[in-house]
């Protein structure tokens, strides 16, 4: 089990390869704790986003439009979108929801994990690999994805557009929430 604190000593120290380079600031308080105990680490997360992207199907660099961790309002929609236009390509509206990846060191300790993610009210729970120990992914339920330019036209007029931000913003918020719940958890348990 030496290879698990090596491990952890590894990918603590990297660098941070988001797109932001650091852990977006309602997230932070959550990973420290999480990796000041002895037997996890994470290894990726984001508190939830509002984005605008480039739609394709292939994963490539600078694919985003814009990027808020934050509520957003309309008329900072608009702006983005106006901007987006000229850029002669797809763009996808997204809202994305809470993502946290842990290593635990054994099965017993993934266990305590997905009980403290179900305790939090997370539904997307689970152990996705099995290779470096043992990662868990909890993940938020929330999402918003649509197209919303094509052919250089926002595709949705500004009404919609104000029910989406009030929607996105929302669960931004149920998002939020969670995490404190998960957060007091672990700081409990």
């Amino acid at each position: 089990m030496e290879n698990f604190y090596k491990r952890k000593k590894d990918i603590l120290s990297k660098k941070d390869k988001s797109s932001i380079g650091k852990w977006d600031k309602r997230i932070v308080k959550l990973c420290n704790k999480i990796n000041s105990l002895e037997n996890y680490y994470t290894t990726s997360s984001c508190s939830g986003r509002i984005i605008l992207i480039v739609d394709q199907e292939k994963k490539a660099e600078n694919l985003f439009v814009f990027v808020s961790h934050e509520k957003i309002n309309f008329k900072k929609l608009k702006e983005e979108l106006n901007k987006a236009i000229f850029l002669n390509k797809d763009i996808k509206f997204k809202l994305e929801s809470f993502i946290l990846h842990i290593n635990s060191k054994t099965l017993e300790d993934a266990r305590k994990i997905l009980e403290i993610g179900k305790k939090s009210g997370f539904k997307k729970i689970g152990i996705i690999g099995l290779r470096n120990g043992f990662t868990i992914e909890i993940q938020g339920s929330e999402k918003i994805d649509f197209p919303i330019i094509q052919n250089k036209k926002i595709l949705v007029d500004d009404n919609f557009l104000k029910i989406i931000v009030k929607d996105a913003n929302k669960k931004l918020g149920n998002n939020w929430k969670k995490i404190k719940k998960l957060e007091k958890l672990f700081f409990t348990e």
